[in-house]
């Protein structure tokens, strides 16, 4: 049903595109979410975009470019008079602009600063300047504070006054020096009596992240204790802004997506509408990677060049030790990579998950083993022969189980993204020790083959 409709304001648009009749097409871009006209200006050719752009009041403008990602950002900002653009930042929220042009080459992005408001692009200079991937950079610094001496008549006049009381969804109780000492739901004030000090109401425990916390330690943080804002403070406790849900939900979207890519070995920021020049060095790099660890592999079957010179059946068995491994590697990098973004693996329960994949990579080897075994007996018809690809198979599996495991885990203690290690470094470790326990093993066992 949401396609659907999505896909009927598509072709409106593009109707009344293609026939200049732009007073209408004002009047359906007005009644339209911002979410579904990025998505509509996504498929549009770049004049069009410009068009429909022009169409929309600062304020939806503002919260479509919020809406869009790179390439699409960049390209319709740069057909755009600065102007344009500057004026629908000044209706964003400041941390929304930040997403925005952060994502610009810096001259264009110091341009659009300089037209903007002055108390607004403060406020974006100063959320630049904190590291990416930080609350600090993420935080948006519009919420509602009150001084714990306060009644909770004054604290809702209060709300009543301040320009950012519509998105709030907690009141922060701060003591005389802007620490953050609790925080008071607004259900919870509504219904209180009026008279009563702020300080009566408020809950002291309130859990809060400073500007260097990382960002997926925030997003666990919002999971875990199920609130809908969290806020953040500096080392002095002084409450600086929030983080509310939906941009932890982007975070959450952003990690998963970057997590996904690298266990592919792809940028973790690619886009499917990259330029190609773009994603090239991108690509080649992971491309080049794997080259180099093919090559340490290719290096070990030569070590038994012999060995298959005089068996050339072992050549027709190698793929399946290697792609074997291959898949076990995946299936525990996998889980044990997103168990790490999760927060769910740590050092506690290290050795109960090592032993669960040794456990699972010893009973799907022993039955993997035991078809490839069944299955290349009855092709070529040596049961040794059968039975040393079981064994490698099986070995194989638990190696992939063992690195999988403890790989993900001591690249993150090296401050090293462990989505990484799937496509380069574990597939590395299985195809080697497939090769060689399997040719080894042919090597010992030569003279018994033949």
């Amino acid at each position: 049903m949401e396609e659907t409709a999505q896909a009927q304001l598509t072709e409106a648009i593009r109707e009344l595109l293609e026939g200049g009749r732009e007073e209408r097409l004002a009047d359906v871009l007005a009644g339209a979410h911002p979410a579904d006209v990025s998505r509509v200006i996504r498929e549009l050719p770049l004049e069009d975009q410009v068009r429909v752009f022009r169409l929309l009041t600062p304020q939806q403008a503002g919260a479509v470019l919020a809406e869009l990602d790179d390439p699409i950002l960049r390209e319709l900002i740069g057909s755009l008079d600065e102007a344009e653009v500057s004026r629908a930042l000044d209706r964003m929220p400041s941390d929304e602009v930040v997403n925005v042009v952060e994502e610009l080459p810096k001259e264009q992005a110091e341009e659009l600063l300089d037209l903007m408001e002055e108390e607004k692009a403060e406020e974006v200079q100063e959320l630049l300047e904190y590291p990416e991937r930080t609350a600090g950079r993420l935080m948006s610094p519009d919420f509602v504070a009150v001084p714990e001496t306060v009644t909770v008549a004054r604290a809702i006049e209060h709300i009543r006054k301040a320009k950012t009381g519509d998105g709030a969804f907690y009141v922060y109780v701060v003591d005389d020096h802007d620490h953050l000492v609790g925080f008071v739901p607004l259900h919870r004030l509504i219904t209180a009596d009026p008279a009563a000090p702020i300080r009566t109401i408020r809950t002291e425990d309130v859990e809060s992240v400073t500007v260097d916390t990382d960002q997926e330690e925030v997003a666990r943080l919002v999971q875990r204790y199920n609130v809908i804002q969290i806020p953040v403070v500096d080392a002095n406790r002084r409450l600086l802004g929030t983080i509310g849900v939906d941009d932890v939900i982007d975070v959450l979207r952003e990690e998963a997506t970057e997590d996904i890519q690298r266990l592919g070995g792809v940028g973790g920021d690619e886009n499917v509408l990259d330029p190609p020049r773009s994603v090239l060095p991108k690509r080649l790099i992971w491309r080049l990677v794997n080259l180099a660890t093919a090559i340490i592999a290719a290096s070990v079957i030569g070590l038994f060049e012999k060995t298959i010179a005089h068996l050339a059946v072992l050549a027709v068995f190698m793929p399946i030790v290697a792609s074997e491994g291959g898949i076990a590697t995946t299936q525990t990098a996998t889980v044990v990579v997103r168990g790490i973004a999760l927060g769910d693996l740590t050092r506690s329960v290290l050795w109960r998950v090592l032993w669960k994949e040794m456990w699972l990579a010893l009973a799907t080897g022993a039955v993997s083993g035991f078809a490839l075994a069944t299955v290349a007996y009855a092709w070529k018809g040596n049961l040794l022969l059968s039975l040393i690809l079981g064994v490698a198979l099986i070995f194989n599996m638990l190696v992939a189980a063992v690195v999988g495991t403890l790989i993900p885990i001591a690249l993150k203690a090296f401050r090293i993204d462990p989505a990484i290690a799937s496509s380069v470094i574990i597939t590395t470790f299985t195809d080697v020790c497939g090769f060689f326990s399997f040719l080894g093993l042919a090597t010992l066992l030569i003279r018994f083959l033949l």
